[in-house]
């Protein structure tokens, strides 16, 4: 049995004391290599490439239209997403891209926990990419921790100027990428560099600048702890079946040096294949001690496997002391019970098919909406007006969506009224609605109705002949609305 530890405090007892008797308390993680290490690498790769690449990507969407992939269009109300376009009326994508983005990090929790945490999170990415920069500039673990609290020098300040001076710049290429989905990237780019921009744009350029230099030079591991949500969830959510970093405590423990083991395993005694090298704990981002069970703060990112199994592999003894693996499996390895992997089981097909649902469902929406449509709102003040001739008047705003990249005209129809009289204020024939907008005009609607009524307003574009229809309802002086 197994409980998931959320007093986190990160391991720091083994850093090295600076000079001037001052104790650092920030995270100093080591370099390195590994299967894992490599996979971080290529997330690394690919997550910066598609930020820094896509607003670039050119899309043919018609004359008239923007022709950039990606694009959030607030001028215009748009979103464009390749051969998708969202309208403000259409809210309810965005909402569902949001459900089938929670779906999905739950999923991956259940299949191998924060997963997502410790490969393709922003601040895991720019994280990594910062302390790239750092260990080419002051060097690894220990040259960092020996320049702590030092004297400074002229080489040590150029050394701290050219890091930050770095930091700022990728910070900087990461604000100035972020406005470019906002509109074409070109143009903004050659606005950008020639001081034409607006204000607003410098404005946003230097928010995501100070805040991507702050997050991920600074805060690192406090983002991942204790700013994001997520691992706050983990105590409720946590899945002993997924795999996630755990340290084979019945492997490892008791934990002395291999020289001592050797001695002790000639002697009969036992004698884990832990040899405390600490290893594990410095190549953490975050700083904790796997060895010492589950922690909410661990984002499964597999450093510590790496380490491990090189040191595993330096003694010549097999890998996997930390490894991917269920903690369910390592009670029934410490109970030499069958192991068995529970990847698919009821929890992880049960939320997969609800992703492939909704999945479905957003697709089939998309692909089935038409490139118009029609919406009514009743007057509300009053709802009707009893004319002298003893018919009742009811008053609508009936708008028109083209969605199309020309020009339409739709003629206004509507049913459901006996001896109905339909005026169009200030239309006469059909209305024209120019490309890629919508149109709203005033419809009055006469009838001898004495009870609420259902109608229909049905526009019908005049060259295809296709029609939109929306409901409403005809409301007698009597009844009220």
């Amino acid at each position: 049995m197994a409980t998931l530890d959320i007093s986190f405090k990160p391991e720091r007892a083994h850093l090295r004391k600076p000079k001037r008797g001052v104790i650092t308390e920030r995270v100093v993680p080591q370099s390195v290599s590994g299967r894992y290490r490599r996979l971080k690498w290529i997330a690394l790769i690919v997550c910066l490439a598609v930020y820094y690449v896509l607003p670039f990507i050119r899309w043919s969407r018609g004359p008239g239209q923007p022709n950039q992939a990606v694009l959030l269009d607030l001028e215009r109300g748009r979103l464009h997403f390749f051969f998708i376009e969202i309208w403000p009326q259409e809210v309810y994508y965005l909402t569902g891209v949001l459900v089938l983005a929670t779906l999905v990090l739950v999923w991956l929790n259940a299949v191998a926990g924060r997963v997502w945490c410790g490969y393709f999170c922003p601040q895991t990415v720019w994280t990594d990419l910062f302390l790239l920069v750092e260990r080419w500039i002051e060097g690894d673990r220990r040259e960092r921790l020996r320049k702590q609290g030092a004297p400074l020098t002229p080489r040590r300040i150029l050394e701290i100027g050219l890091k930050h001076a770095t930091w700022l710049l990728i910070a900087m290429l990461t604000g100035g990428a972020f406005v470019l989905y906002f509109t074409d990237a070109p143009t903004l780019l050659a606005d950008l560099a020639t001081g034409r921009a607006s204000v607003l744009a410098y404005a946003w350029v230097g928010i995501l600048t100070c805040a991507t230099y702050t997050l991920a030079g600074f805060a690192r591991e406090q983002v991942c702890t204790w700013m994001c949500p997520w691992p706050r969830l983990q105590g409720a959510i946590w899945d002993p079946e997924a795999l996630t970093v755990n340290y084979r405590d019945h492997r490892g423990e008791p934990r002395v040096s291999a020289k001592k083991a050797a001695e002790l395993r000639a002697k009969g005694e036992p004698a884990g294949d832990c040899v405390d090298c600490m290893q594990c704990v410095t190549v953490c981002p975050i700083g904790i001690d796997i060895r010492e069970g589950p922690n909410f703060a661990c984002i499964n990112c597999g450093l510590c496997v790496d380490a491990c199994d090189t040191t595993m592999a330096r003694l010549g003894r097999p890998r996997g002391l930390i490894d991917y693996v269920a903690w369910s499996n390592i009670e029934r390895e410490r109970r030499k019970e069958f192991v068995r992997s529970r990847v698919i089981r009821p929890k992880t097909v049960g939320l997969g098919l609800s992703v492939i649902a909704l999945i479905g469902i957003m697709g089939v929406g998309l692909s089935t909406r038409g490139d118009a449509k029609v919406t009514v709102i009743h007057d509300r003040n009053p709802v009707a007006v009893k004319l002298s001739n003893g018919r009742t008047r009811n008053g609508y705003a009936v708008r028109v969506y083209n969605k199309a990249g020309v020009e339409r005209s739709f003629r206004l129809e509507v049913s459901g009224l006996h001896a109905a009289t339909v005026e169009t204020v200030g239309e006469d024939g059909p209305v024209r609605v120019a490309p890629d907008t919508t149109r709203e005009w005033r419809v009055l609607v006469t009838a001898p109705a004495d009870d609420r009524q259902p109608i229909a307003f049905t526009a019908t574009d005049v060259a295809s002949g296709h029609p939109v229809m929306a409901q409403d309802v005809f409301i007698p002086v009597e009844g009220g609305r």
